[in-house]
């Protein structure tokens, strides 16, 4: 089996709540989401999913991906799609960095080894775990009171974990996590992420104005060493994100003691075969893990859940469910939340089938 076409498509996702926002004044209406395909000659189809938060998030950007895509998939045509090792290698070669270019390329190889071997990609990524897993849900930067009506809001739809978006003034920071902490029932799991918004010295502020309540803090600044620092000087449980972007980073957090929890975004690490090799060290040294990726549609969440569902359920902290947050479906077939639970498909490989009708023309498209 040989890839004969890798094609590239853009898809806009509105959010149902209109806007999405955290640290820094950062903000997203409509996400710019991109779709890749990969084509055998056999005939088999595999799709992927990448979808930066934005270009301020993380180093990556939307146009980025197709343009990268472009340059890439020159080099993959025949190559075998299903021997997911060497098509990784393969990639690294011809494109030095930019793992989030690459991510989607390997999920949609994913998805055609799982339907070559009539198997659901969980399966392959080490095996399902029970029958779902939990969900957090993420809550938009506002003002204290309208964060803690939302969280109110969504645990009555089954969510029992909730990141709030935070990083912005330390005193209402400290207000938003008082807030919405004292709406939440026992169970319940709070994370404020302050997604690199504060300063040192805002985030001490933080951590010393929640000390009694109970809440996770989520990588309070922008470098490693700043949130280390934070770390050693609050006996709140530590999750680290945007500073873990490999193994390199995830072997020097579990050495410093970092972290109890880490989140790990599929696009972040360049795809599901380099994150389930974070995803299995994690595993063996005892880390607890969010798994997701910086946004998505259907065909991201289908990833995200096979991901998460192969992953032991006492180590995985948590997933997101991202096509609930847009209006627009891409995929018949695509995991659907309930009770603040999901589960991935088991039908093969991803176990979705792309609504043509959506997609449009091709921005990107090689033979």
């Amino acid at each position: 089996m040989r890839i004969r076409r890798i094609a590239a498509y853009r898809v806009d996702l509105p959010l149902f709540e209109g806007t999405y926002k955290w640290s820094g004044g950062k903000s997203v209406a409509v996400f710019d989401s991109t779709i890749v395909e990969v084509e055998t000659d056999e005939g088999l189809l595999g799709h992927g999913e990448v979808c930066p938060l934005g270009s301020a998030y993380l180093a990556s950007y939307a146009s980025g991906v197709r343009a990268g895509i472009a340059e890439l998939a020159p080099h993959l045509i025949g190559e075998d799609p299903t021997q997911l090792g060497k098509l990784n290698r393969r990639m690294d070669a011809a494109m030095k960095g930019h793992p989030y270019v690459k991510s989607g390329i390997d999920i949609a190889c994913w998805d055609i080894l799982g339907k070559a071997a009539g198997m659901p990609v969980c399966n392959l990524l080490g095996g399902r775990y029970g029958d779902d897993f939990v969900l957090y849900r993420a809550i938009s930067q506002q003002s204290p009171e309208e964060m803690a009506a939302n969280v109110a809001g969504y645990r009555a739809e089954g969510y029992r974990k909730f990141q709030l978006k935070v990083g912005g003034d330390p005193d209402t920071d400290i207000a938003r996590i008082k807030a919405v902490a004292a709406v939440l029932e026992p169970g319940d799991r709070l994370v404020a992420d302050a997604n690199t918004g504060w300063l040192m010295h805002e985030a001490a502020r933080v951590v010393r104005g929640v000390r009694d309540v109970d809440v996770y803090i989520e990588q309070p600044c922008y470098g490693y060493e700043e949130c280390l620092a934070i770390r050693r000087r609050t006996d709140h449980p530590f999750v680290m994100d945007e500073s873990i972007d490999g193994i390199e980073a995830l072997l020097r957090g579990f050495g410093d003691g970092a972290m109890d929890v880490v989140n790990l975004k599929i696009s972040k690490f360049g795809g599901l075969t380099k994150i389930r090799q974070a995803r299995d060290l994690c595993v063996s040294l005892g880390i607890a893990m969010t798994i997701e990726d910086t946004w998505g549609g259907d065909v991201a969440t289908a990833a995200i859940a096979h991901l998460a569902h192969s992953t032991p359920p006492e180590l995985l902290f948590s997933s997101t469910d991202f096509n609930s947050y847009v209006t627009l479906s891409t995929a018949s077939g695509a995991p659907q939340r309930v009770n603040g639970r999901l589960a991935a498909s088991p039908a093969p490989g991803l176990g979705i089938s792309i609504r043509r009708e959506v997609l449009g023309q091709p921005l990107v498209e090689v033979f």
